[in-house]
């Protein structure tokens, strides 16, 4: 056990002399997750067109306008001053501006004076779909000004009103009773979403967290050809020959090494996955820890195989960043595997990418447990017996 660890030791402080390894074992991984993913968790995110609203009247009727805005399907309305507004409209940031300028209010509207300014951007469609809704909002609150108006009309017609103020408050208790009745009017048109399921199970954050996290994972593990080539040529394992250090020793410490170094590694994305992309990694730990150690125990079993064949370090390092990228795009570490021919489908069922895809995807996507995620680790430790046991056979000191 002594001498195993001191081969771990030697590993991690020679993969770690320099700080670029952090580069390629931390800090890009979460950079190609966050980027792929689409950046923040957007699980819980308004997806109606975000409208800026500038108002400067402050009155009852701007603000129910704004309140009809909030209620609307397709716009998103967000107060804010005028400088700001025209600042990120100007910056195009903004689609639109709806600006309500002072002196916008019943007596305005009754008057059929009140104006309101909105600011489009050229050619853009968010901002046809926003002068929609607004002209839409507009109208549900300028309609209970008239059913007011006509209230208050047929009222006057048969029985004058004895001042002004028995006018206004007559129009005033119109108008409430009218915008009552309009916010219990049922709803003319009902939307039926459709049943049929989506072929493709896709979430950006999920398929992007678990597709980068095998890639940047299998490619240093099926880099222990590089390492075994490496002490190849500098004579490392020849002098291991000379020392009561048996090869099963020599070969448990190195990849055993490499794969508690890849469990960290995997460790950080995924405790990146629950904290920042908010994904539900948690909650089958068991589940998660068996795929993870199978696939890790795949991908190093293929590195060992791999660097039986190879002749020098630049050679094996080469052909591990050629095999992680194919692997990782074939297997569905990209793209979802429903998007590629049938045929494609049933070939790439001999990569172990494919199933450790399938086994982090069932626990991320589609919350199952560990009994389901048994078949996909069945298949890596298929994958790891085979490869190993090619691997050991092959191995030669020189």
């Amino acid at each position: 056990m002594k001498k195993i660890l001191s081969i771990i030791r030697k590993d991690a402080l020679l993969r770690f002399s320099g700080f670029s390894e952090l580069i390629f074992f931390i800090i890009l991984p979460v950079v190609f997750t966050f980027l792929l993913a689409g950046g923040t968790p957007s699980g819980e995110e308004d997806p109606r067109i975000r409208l800026l609203v500038v108002d400067e009247a402050n009155t009852a009727i701007s603000q129910q306008i704004i309140e009809e805005l909030e209620r609307s399907t397709a716009v998103r309305p967000e107060v804010t001053e005028r400088a700001e507004a025209e600042k990120e409209f100007d910056e195009r940031r903004a689609s639109t501006v709806f600006i309500i300028p002072a002196g916008v209010d019943a007596e305005s509207l009754q008057a059929g004076t009140a104006e309101v300014e909105l600011l489009k951007q050229p050619n853009n469609i968010n901002a046809t779909v926003v002068e929609r809704a607004v002209l839409t909002a507009i109208r549900r609150v300028s309609s209970a000004i008239s059913a007011a108006q006509n209230a208050v009309a047929q009222r006057e017609a048969k029985q004058p009103f004895a001042s002004d103020a028995e006018r206004q408050a007559y129009f005033d208790s119109s108008l409430e009773m009218a915008q009552k009745i309009q916010e219990e009017t049922p709803e003319r048109v009902k939307s039926v979403e459709g049943a049929t399921p989506d072929q493709v199970e896709y979430d950006p954050r999920a398929n992007s967290s678990a597709g980068q996290l095998i890639t940047w994972v299998f490619i240093p593990l099926f880099g222990i050809s590089a390492m075994f080539a490496y002490e190849r040529q500098q004579g490392t394992l020849r002098r291991v020959l000379t020392t009561p250090t048996r090869k099963a020793t020599y070969l448990f410490g190195t990849i055993s090494g490499q794969v508690l170094m890849a469990l960290v590694q995997m460790t950080l994305l995924i405790l990146f996955g629950i904290f920042v992309m908010k994904l539900a990694w948690g909650n089958e730990p068991l589940a998660l820890f068996v795929i993870l150690t199978c696939a890790a125990l795949a991908a190093a079993a293929f590195g060992t195989t791999m660097g039986t064949f190879v002749k020098t370090e630049s050679q094996a390092s080469g052909l591990s960043i050629m095999f992680g990228m194919v692997f990782a795009l074939m297997g569905g570490c990209w793209y979802p595997l429903e998007l590629f021919p049938p045929v494609v489908q049933s070939a790439v069922k001999i990569l172990p990418t494919t199933w450790a895809m399938q086994g982090l995807l069932d626990i991320v996507l589609r919350g199952r447990g560990l009994v389901d995620i048994l078949p996909e680790a069945e298949v890596l430790l298929g994958f790891a017996a085979v490869f190993f046991a090619v691997g050991v056979w092959r191995f030669r000191y020189e």
